[in-house]
């Protein structure tokens, strides 16, 4: 009778470990993406929370050198999040093929893997700060304070490493629960360090970038101890931090391609964020606000990406592609539904919101500008993320590559040049180009279904031919 007992308790447990693979489609990914949205919502709140200290203690200089310096770290942070889904999609598709000890071996040829890019990164982007800063033209006024910013925030890049890194394991098995808590734990800390460095202290710009590094390395610390105490689906101890090369081609082959789109994108967003710095400090404390709004309203469809990434990976694995398709057109349904909301929000709601982070009336009326114009990728973004995180969970990374590449260099920064440089040329008509970028995408990945549907038909023939 007790084993018995004990088949059934193993039954359940591993049915719940793999729950993208059975039971609902809809409520499998909404068990997953409420904490993966809750964690990305708290994760921009680190340089929204900065922003609005700043905002309320500094002057436009440190909300515009805030503003472009928590920019170029966030580029830093997705390209590292980028590449980490190598390794999410991985595992994911280890755990779909019941395979434990490969998903160690590819959990241990991650922590080096990363361990090596952070000190790199790390050297890098210390030594050339400065022309970083040439390069993003910001304006002169904000020009020490967003290296200062720069230089503070990129010393941390390890720790911000450490976080993505522990994340993307967690969300490839399937747990999206203790990255929200995790970064949780980062949000609470990081204002409490804002309001004493920037308010009480008036560390101003250098301690808002204190108090970002200090929150994540705390982060890091409490969940390194959490971890441990968790039963995760994988056969992982550290006798398996080494390199396994099948692991590490395999990570690399579905990561490098997203983190090259993923910077090839976040560098064409450096250069709007150029073209607007050129109009002046008004603009570009208005662009930098817009952003920080921004990195609220785009969780929505960044949420539904890592969902459907992680729920197709899982049934790739297990050679469920019927269930994976239907996950993918659930989750973008559902995302589309969100995105309408949050479009009426942002188009004519911008005033409101910018006016948390400043009372200045310029500021703010620049950045309710930037937003009417770009609001409409509230919804379009939805759509394109989810086909995103479909090609990613099917380890297809690189029509996403293709993609990311071609909308940023053929369309969002010739057309974003093109507004800047119309007759009366505003934010909005500037905002205008991400919704344009976003409609291309959509088509570019239509095609690309068309072409994948093809392949699956031909193979299905020859599989019938050879039975026959």
């Amino acid at each position: 009778m007790k084993i018995q007992e004990k088949a059934e308790d193993e039954k359940i447990k591993k049915r719940k470990e793999n729950s993208f693979l059975e039971g609902p489609i809809f409520g499998s990914l909404i068990w997953f993406a409420v904490p993966v949205l809750g964690a990305l919502i708290l994760q921009a709140a680190y340089g929204a929370v900065d922003l609005m200290v700043v905002g309320w203690f500094g002057d436009a200089s440190s909300i515009s050198a805030v503003g472009t310096g928590s920019s170029f770290m966030q580029m830093v942070t997705f390209i590292i999040t980028s590449l980490a889904m190598g390794s999410t999609v991985v595992i994911g598709q280890h755990i779909g093929e019941q395979k434990p000890k490969e998903a160690g071996n590819t959990v241990g040829t991650t922590i080096l893997l990363f361990a090596g890019i952070g000190v790199v990164m790390t050297v890098v982007l210390e030594l050339l700060a400065g022309k970083i800063v040439g390069m993003l033209q910001v304006p002169a006024e904000s020009v020490d304070k967003t290296i200062l910013y720069l230089r503070i925030c990129s010393a941390g890049i390890l720790i911000i490493i450490a976080y993505n890194v522990i994340s993307g394991v967690l969300r490839g098995v399937g747990n999206a629960s203790l990255p929200f808590l995790f970064v949780g734990i980062a949000c609470v800390v990081n204002i409490i360090g804002d309001l004493l460095f920037v308010g009480v202290w008036k560390m101003d710009v250098a301690g808002a970038a204190l108090a970002t590094v200090l929150a994540q390395l705390v982060s890091v610390a409490l969940s390194a101890v959490i971890i441990r105490k968790q039963k995760l689906p994988i056969e992982f101890s550290f006798a398996q931090c080494r390199i396994y090369a099948k692991e590490l081609k395999r990570i690399l082959n579905v990561g490098v391609p997203i983190a090259i789109q993923e910077t090839m994108v976040q560098i064409s967003f450096l250069v709007v964020n150029s073209i607007i710095n050129q109009m002046g400090l008004m603009p570009s404390a208005g662009y930098g606000i817009a952003q920080k709004i921004l990195s609220f309203i785009m969780l929505v469809p960044s949420s539904v990406m890592q969902s459907v990434s992680a729920f197709v990976a899982q049934n790739i694995g297990a050679g469920q592609k019927e269930r994976a398709r239907k996950g993918f057109l659930t989750a973008m349904v559902t995302g589309c539904s969100i995105g309408v909301v949050i479009f009426f929000g942002g188009f004519f709601g911008g005033g409101a919101l910018s006016s948390i982070f400043t009372s200045d009336r310029e500021v703010i009326a620049q950045s309710a500008d930037y937003l009417r114009g770009f609001s409409a990728d509230c919804i379009l973004t939805c759509v394109l993320f989810s086909s995103i995180g479909y090609f990613n969970g099917r380890g297809r990374s690189i029509p996403v590559m293709i993609q990311g590449i071609s909308s940023a260099f053929c369309i969002r920064i010739p057309v974003s040049i093109f507004m800047s440089r119309l007759p009366d040329a505003s934010l909005m008509l500037v905002g205008m180009a991400t919704p344009i970028t976003t409609v291309y995408g959509i088509l570019f990945f239509a095609v690309c279904f068309v072409k994948l549907r093809k392949e699956e038909n031909r193979e299905k023939e020859v599989v019938t031919n050879v039975e026959n």
